[in-house]
């Protein structure tokens, strides 16, 4: 079993600034990519940005130059950095991982974080 779980959302006004945090944790032997999604009401689930183990760093073009994604020490870690928020940002953030459990490949959800852009 891989437990993630995402903390850092809130409410926050346009312009702002919040940090998401991803905490991975379970039967893992190791991390291979590492990623943020969204939701928004009414809409269907959106990639936002995605980093490697080796810490290469991809963005939807929606978020390139506010948002940035990085790893911890740890590996087991992912953190998003969110800067100059709009009030479109406003969605549920997902975390997701790819998993080596030592036996197979598995992509994992953390149970997402709510973030309100709004004034």
């Amino acid at each position: 079993q891989v437990q993630l779980r995402e903390s850092g959302g809130g409410l926050v006004q346009p312009g702002g600034s919040l940090r998401l945090s991803c905490v991975a944790s379970g039967s893992i032997f190791s991390i291979n990519a590492m990623g943020w999604y969204r939701q928004a009401p009414g809409k269907e689930r959106e990639w936002v940005a995605t980093i490697t183990s080796g810490e290469s760093t991809n963005y939807a073009d929606s978020v390139k130059g506010r948002f940035t994604i990085s790893r911890g020490h740890a590996k087991n870690t992912a953190s998003l950095q969110m800067n100059s928020l709009k009030p479109e940002d406003t969605a549920v953030y997902y975390c997701n991982a790819h998993v080596w459990n030592g036996i197979s490949w598995h992509v994992n959800w953390g149970q997402g974080t709510q973030v309100t852009v709004t004034s």
